[in-house]
């Protein structure tokens, strides 16, 4: 323990150099704690994937260590990864109502007990292990966020969670500025502040803006309208009941993770609507449509979502009718623009009023921008700085705005996942790495899909697959029957049988050289069979199709 006790070490195991899969371990000495364990998206090339999480080796290797997992807030960025890590760590985990009714869904979907849940209110205090922690309550796009001051034997360190400032939020639960300000006059240690909208200036607008918006919409809508948000933001669900209830309409809400988290959010209180005001989607029939308006997921234009469904004319409570408008009340994600415009297009190609520009006032984002991160500086007045949650562009411009407030650029550290960053009450550094990195899903497999899987995944989509079948005496090496060749993706058969002739000749030629030579080794047998045809398909197609040779013997 002695080496350990002037230093806290802090292990980023996702999150930075990247937007997901946040997850972030504080150690000092043999106390651990993990704040947030979150999933990230898979890219355009992971074919297949559906989730990615992080790497939680050095957390299994370390698990008796471990105190606790405490969660900034309910987006799965940042709670995502927890039904894959609870099924192998068994320790507390604590976060706010609405979190833990989040997560809790989750849990049950996948099967985990949400035995070692606990909630938690900003204002209270846990102890675990060396370390003491105190919440903090937060704006963010999703409500009951929450900043995290972690109180170690050699100092705090405030972790901001994701976070804007809004002085007008629709609940009325403001940031508690006086937290971050009391904590500043008695001196922070160090600062790990969310850089996702560092590059931006200015403010972030209220979400009490988008309400106005709203307003104005329903006001001029003459048919039904269809708003399309993200589940987890309760706020903005609320201020489309508000404009719906004013306008003297009824609300439905489909979409499972929308119903979800609705159904979660009314029970807790977090979602205020009277009786009879949302309404089941069978029930829309029994109104005319000037007295309707649909919640849905699809914000992103994802493939199976109840929006993108609608508008490929594919749902089978929706049908999008001429006159409609649809609200698509957020910005694509980095990535998703494609498949947002394509949506777009198809609602317009039904004759429905699509609003979704950003200048239309529809979204505001629930990230701080330059100013918002400043004053967070100048609250805390931190004396080390670590920029998380954000690619590695923005960690970057975050630094810069710390070093323009005045932090010395060597009191800043810009990590990677894996990262050890040692803090002492003089000094901070990166010492040494942890194993850190992405582990994918794929349906029930868990980490079973790797590189070498994916790179074939690639091959096979983009030149297919071609199987030669043979059949050789095994006490003479003589080819008794075959070779026969199967391709899929590769070309259309029918149309290119005098390709397939040569290539059976180019593998029967291959054999024979092999019989001549006397080579019986199967493997040898393989890959010059593969070696062979796979020259002759790239000489003829330039096209570089996998090839599976098959030998059979009698």
């Amino acid at each position: 323990m002695g080496k350990f006790q002037n230093k806290v070490q802090i292990i980023p195991l996702g999150g930075l150099g990247e937007i997901g899969k946040n997850m972030t371990v504080f150690r000092y000495g043999d106390d651990m704690i993990l704040i947030d364990a979150g999933l990230m998206f898979p890219e355009d090339d992971m074919l297949g994937i559906d989730l990615v999480i992080p790497d939680i080796t050095y957390l299994i290797e370390n698990q008796d260590k471990l105190k606790g997992i405490f969660l900034t807030h309910g987006h799965e960025d940042h709670i995502g990864a927890l039904p894959y890590v609870m099924k192998q760590i068994d320790c507390p985990v604590y976060g706010t109502a609405l979190t833990l009714g989040i997560l809790q869904g989750r849990l049950k979907e996948n099967g985990v007990s949400s035995d070692n849940c606990r909630t938690i209110k900003p204002g209270d205090k846990i102890t675990a292990g060396a370390f003491k922690l105190d919440f903090i309550r937060v704006n963010h796009s999703i409500p009951d966020a929450i900043a995290i001051a972690i109180n170690t034997p050699i100092g705090t360190i405030i972790h901001t969670g994701d976070f804007k400032i809004d002085h007008t939020p629709v609940d009325g639960q403001v940031t508690e500025f006086n937290k971050f300000a009391e904590y500043g006059d008695r001196g922070v240690l160090a600062l790990l502040a969310d850089s996702t909208n560092a590059e931006r200036p200015g403010f972030t607008p209220s979400e009490k803006m988008v309400g106005k918006t709203f307003d104005d919409e329903f006001r001029y809508a003459k048919n039904r309208i269809i708003v399309a948000t993200f589940s987890s933001n309760v706020h903005r669900i609320q201020q489309v009941i508000d404009a719906a209830m004013k306008y003297d309409r009824k609300v439905a809400v489909i979409g499972r993770s929308m119903v979800n988290v609705v159904s979660i959010a009314k029970e807790l209180g977090y979602l205020k609507a009277p009786e009879g005001e949302i309404i089941d989607i069978d029930e829309t029939n029994n109104y005319t449509p000037d007295k309707i308006v649909i919640i849905t997921t699809g914000s992103q234009g994802e493939p199976m979502s109840a929006l993108t469904r609608m508008a490929m004319n594919d749902h089978k409570k929706v049908d999008i009718m001429p006159g409609d408008t649809v609200i698509i009340s957020a910005t694509p994600i980095p990535g998703n623009e494609k498949l947002v415009s394509r949506t777009i297009d198809h609602l317009y190609k039904l004759g429905a009023d699509v609003i979704y520009e950003k200048s239309n006032g529809v979204h505001v984002s629930g990230h701080a921008s330059q100013e918002e991160i400043k004053l967070v500086h100048n609250l805390v007045r931190p004396k080390f700085f670590i920029p998380v949650h954000g690619e590695f562009r923005h960690l970057i411009k975050h630094a810069n705005l710390a070093q323009s407030l005045g932090m010395p650029k060597e009191n800043i550290v810009i990590a990677e996942n894996g990262s050890v960053i040692e803090i002492t009450k003089n000094s901070i550094g990166v010492n040494g790495k942890v194993q850190a990195g992405k582990v994918l899903v794929d349906g029930l497999g868990v980490g079973d899909v790797g590189n070498i899987v994916l790179r074939d995944r690639r091959q096979l989509s983009q030149d297919g697959i071609m199987i030669v079948v043979v059949t050789i005496d095994k006490e003479n090496c003589h080819v008794v029957s075959g070779p026969d060749i199967v391709s899929r993706g590769f070309v259309y058969v029918r149309e290119a049988e005098g390709l397939m002739d040569e290539a059976r000749d180019k593998v029967q030629l291959a054999l024979e050289k092999c019989e001549e030579n006397g080579v019986s080794e199967w493997s040898a047998i393989k890959s010059t069979v593969r070696d062979s045809l796979g020259r002759f398909l790239y000489e003829r197609t330039r096209r570089r199709p996998m090839i599976l040779p098959i030998i059979m013997e009698i």
